[in-house]
């Protein structure tokens, strides 16, 4: 595939990641309807276990390591790999010479490894994407700073006919989540969510919209306990609820499983 090769890739597994399977599975089932109505064709394997950012975040890189060995095996065969978490991502890219001396073959697969909105920018320009309203944008930390993401989630929102981008005070601080850390510091991890939460209030936006659905299930819980009534929606629900379909045939999400 050439530089200025628009075609996606003829085989695209998705990564649902550890939250995706287990706690909000919404992201990934409309990664899947975005996907397909690009014309790909999407297959979920069904081996595929937790890349091992938590083990290494909690001080056990050995055991990460391993993780991420199967992770390398389980998603070997593939043109490309798409998930809906920008940590897990940034995490793929950012550790795999950290953790590993990685053969080029692996290192090719983590290079063709894409968070959502990257893969979308690359290969959908085709999309037809209309949607009333306005929405903030939060960017996640591991996002932001390590896979160095900021661009192309702006990107395909500013694509979306009639949607509004109002950009809140602090949109790159900290939510509050960082996985391990809200089990362990709950007291600050509230604070810092109320805080990102009446930031996004004040912008005035319909929606607080972000590629990580950890920080998302964060915000929405306090959200809804006792913060600001700030409504939030992944990317990527925001974009298949964007999806205009008598331009787009966007069909239901049927990823294909595909054994280990």
């Amino acid at each position: 595939m050439t530089e200025t090769d628009t075609r996606p890739p003829a085989r695209v597994a998705l990564f649902t990641s550890c939250m995706g399977d287990l706690a909000a599975g919404g992201p990934a089932r409309a990664t899947v309807e975005v996907l397909e109505a690009m014309g790909v064709r999407v297959e979920l394997p069904r081996g595929q276990t937790c890349c091992g950012q938590p083990a290494l975040n909690s001080g056990h890189p050995a055991e990460a390591g391993a993780l991420l060995d199967r992770w390398l095996r389980i998603f070997a065969p593939y043109d490309a790999v798409v998930t809906p978490s920008g940590s897990c991502a940034a995490y793929l890219h950012h550790h795999l010479d950290r953790l590993r001396e990685p053969t080029s073959d692996q290192r090719a697969l983590v290079e063709r490894t894409y968070e959502f909105s990257q893969f979308v920018m690359a290969y959908g320009a085709e999309l037809k994407l209309r949607l009333r309203g306005s929405v903030t944008y939060h960017d996640s930390c591991h996002m932001a700073r390590t896979l160095g993401e900021r661009r192309t989630p702006r990107q395909l929102l500013g694509r979306i006919d009639g949607l509004e981008v109002r950009e809140m005070a602090g949109c790159d601080t900290c939510c509050g989540f960082g996985g391990t850390f809200a089990a362990k510091f709950p007291d600050v991890s509230v604070a810092m969510a109320d805080t990102k939460l009446g930031t996004a209030a004040a912008s005035g936006a319909d929606w607080l919209v972000s590629a990580d659905p950890g920080c998302l299930l964060h915000l929405d819980s306090r959200a809804r306990k006792a913060g600001p009534p700030v409504r939030t929606r992944h990317l990527a629900e925001l974009v298949r609820d964007a999806l205009v379909p008598t331009e787009v045939p966007a069909r239901p999400g049927t990823a294909t499983e595909v054994p280990a």
